[in-house]
């Protein structure tokens, strides 16, 4: 598979190469779930709560319900952003990256198994350089799947969901884009994927000029050697050590 001119980008990762990737468990005490992601220079920070209720539309059918939230801080990026909460209201960006999280972790959960439970997992970016979204998606699984074992839930998870950036950058097919790389992308892709192989959300924008079916081709296969890697790093953060 060719993945474009491009031998090695400005952090000296090859074209096909993931940031380096660092999963750590219990950031916070109270939260029934909780691990930070590292994705490079992006910082996430995943904390699922159960609580015993469910939204209104859903109660007496006895199932559970997974959302999402998700929030950046003020001084995540190079200039200081202000507080959605002191305006009011969330913005139209915010909005639509936690209906994603909520979208992609319901799609590995069989929500039947979970009793009227509602699982909430927060995302909050404490550092961000690019594929925020996919890196909560990613780590948001894991503050998911400790939250659920710890209930005896486990069962519910069907298979492992993660989310990873692939682009167009002059030319050259590029894995797990960092912000230099996302802001001058001509195509930037989010692929959300399961172990199973299977998709939930394909999110696909030209910048420049339209790309064709074997570009799209080209950088679904380059997600999918990310994604697998990423599998990887959830399963190893999940591995109870040896005794």
């Amino acid at each position: 598979m060719s993945i474009g001119s491009a031998r090695f980008r400005a952090d000296g990762r090859t074209p096909g190469q993931l940031r380096k990737v660092t999963i750590a468990l219990g950031a916070q005490k109270w939260a029934e779930g909780s691990c930070t992601i590292t994705v490079g220079d992006t910082v996430v920070l995943c904390a699922a709560t159960v609580e015993d209720r469910i939204p209104p539309h859903l109660r007496g059918k006895g199932t559970g319900w997974v959302t999402a939230e998700y929030s950046m801080l003020p001084r995540a990026t190079a200039e200081r952003t202000q507080r959605e909460s002191s305006k009011g209201r969330i913005g139209g960006r915010t909005h639509e990256i936690q209906r994603l999280i909520g979208r992609s972790l319901r799609g590995v959960v069989d929500t039947s198994v979970m009793g009227e439970k509602t699982v909430t997992v927060d995302c909050d970016v404490l550092q961000a350089d690019g594929g925020t979204r996919t890196a909560s998606i990613t780590g948001g699984y894991v503050a998911l799947a400790l939250a659920l074992r710890g209930r005896n839930l486990e069962r519910a998870l069907v298979s492992q969901i993660a989310a990873v950036s692939v682009g167009l950058v002059d030319g050259a097919a590029l894995l797990d884009l960092d912000y230099s790389e996302d802001s001058r992308a001509e195509v930037d892709f989010n692929v959300v994927g399961t172990d199973n192989k299977t998709y939930v959300e394909l999110q696909g924008t030209a910048e420049g000029k339209p790309f064709d079916r074997a570009a799209m081709d080209r950088l679904l296969a380059l997600a999918d050697l990310g994604l697998e890697d990423l599998f990887a790093a959830q399963r190893e953060a999940l591995t109870p050590p040896a005794r």
